[in-house]
């Protein structure tokens, strides 16, 4: 199902994917290697595409970074992944796309953050730059306010007006003003320097969950420029998936945002592709798309004392994960297949029931076999060691996938 985006909104052409003008909303994400290592970061973008990122983000902050760009470009192509590729500049980014115009070419986009592309005069003039390299090139650019780089000049300004007139705003109030007043007024700097439109897609980031929502809200009232949505440093683990989907679901409900990054924090050698999870995840609790088959699972509770069923629960989406990119060019609308791994009687046979495909393990105490249903219907019963259930119950889903998706 896809949710009617409220929030009407310019269409943007990345490389081939569409972000705003109707279209569903883009998962994005960004690596987090060395972007001068060019085999390491472009083994990590496709990781991420084959994960769901539909566009990939990459840093390019030295000489270095920006040579490797179209190597990174290529190395993506010739292992079949066309997710558009992205530029995060900052700083220097005038410097970097106008001295290295092949990177400005491999780039599908380029990201460019206001609050420090220079002070004063030189700060229109050098994001003058970068939005004429990207028109010369017919690419568009992402105009990324952030609170914790924010154009203090206008911060202060805004704040020694908040006390002279007595306005009674709280900082937060006005930091929020000066985050939108930003991206409007790059915004039109961007169009003077020749951009389209149709070239432009704007964020506000903040770290806190009620700005974000009140700024995004203010923002899709002034710009009807397709709007990338995302809570920076959102943290790691519980804090950062929370926090990231409590500001996030909200404006989503509302049909606000056009494309989102769940900006984890990953654990040390932690996996990247947890965030792109996390994205398809949360757009496909909303209902707005859908990536891969979803596992109903049981929290547990005193009737399921052993681990088999977390066990095979985790198996199983750990196998999906794998599998997605592989069913994803075989079978159609795979990725709307529910299942469920279920820990006791409680519970097990109504949610198994209700998936295309589900097993009931036994709890603390019950008869030590498994039912199966397949579409609502008791296909057999599974006994036997985990690992002799596991397999089981993993051919049952293969030959499912197979005789209910395989295309026409």
């Amino acid at each position: 199902m896809q949710m009617v985006r409220l929030h009407k909104t310019v269409a943007v052409k990345v490389g081939h994917v569409q972000v705003g003008g109707g279209a569903p909303v883009v998962v994005q994400s960004m690596t987090m290697t060395d972007t001068a290592d060019a085999r390491g970061t472009a083994q990590q973008c496709i990781e991420l595409a084959e994960a769901g990122s539909e566009l990939v983000r990459i840093t390019v902050n030295v000489p270095d970074a920006a040579a490797a760009v179209p190597e990174i470009k290529q190395r993506m192509l010739d292992a079949g992944c066309t997710a558009p590729l992205i530029g995060d500049f900052h700083y220097n980014g005038h410097l970097l796309l106008t001295k290295y115009p092949d990177c400005a070419r491999a780039l599908d986009k380029y990201r460019i953050n206001p609050g420090n592309v220079g002070t004063g005069t030189r700060r229109d003039e050098q994001f003058s730059t970068i939005c004429k390299v990207a028109r010369d090139h017919g690419r568009p650019v992402r105009i990324g306010v952030n609170g914790g780089s924010l154009n203090q000049e206008l911060v202060v300004a805004r704040m020694q007006e908040n006390t002279d007139r007595d306005l009674g705003k709280s900082s937060e109030d006005v930091i929020n003003e000066c985050m939108v007043l930003s991206a409007i007024e790059s915004t039109a700097l961007a169009i003077e320097s020749g951009l389209r439109k149709d070239q432009i897609i704007i964020s506000c980031k903040t770290s806190r969950p009620r700005d974000l929502i009140a700024v995004y809200r203010e923002l899709s009232r002034q710009t009807d420029q397709p709007l990338h949505l995302g809570l920076t440093e959102a943290g790691m683990g519980t804090k950062g998936l929370v926090w990231s989907s409590a500001a996030m679901g909200v404006l989503l409900s509302e049909g606000i945002g056009d494309t989102i990054r769940v900006s984890l924090t990953p654990r040390p050698n932690g996996d990247r592709r947890e965030e792109v999870y996390a994205a398809c995840e949360l757009l496909q609790a909303l209902g707005l798309r859908s990536f891969s088959p979803s596992v109903t699972a049981c929290p547990g509770c005193g009737r399921t004392t052993s681990s088999t069923f977390q066990e095979l629960a985790e198996r199983i989406q750990d196998y999906i994960r794998e599998m997605m990119p592989t069913w994803k060019t075989k079978y159609e609308s795979v990725e709307t297949m529910t299942l469920a791994v279920m820990g006791c009687i409680v519970n097990g046979p109504g949610e198994s029931k209700a998936a295309n495909i589900g097993i009931s393990l036994p709890g603390t105490g019950e008869e030590p076999s498994c039912p199966v249903f397949i579409d609502g219907k008791h296909a057999k019963t599974l006994h036997g060691t985990y690992d002799e259930l596991a397999a089981a119950f993993q051919r049952l889903v293969d030959d499912y996938v197979e005789h209910t998706y395989a295309r026409r």
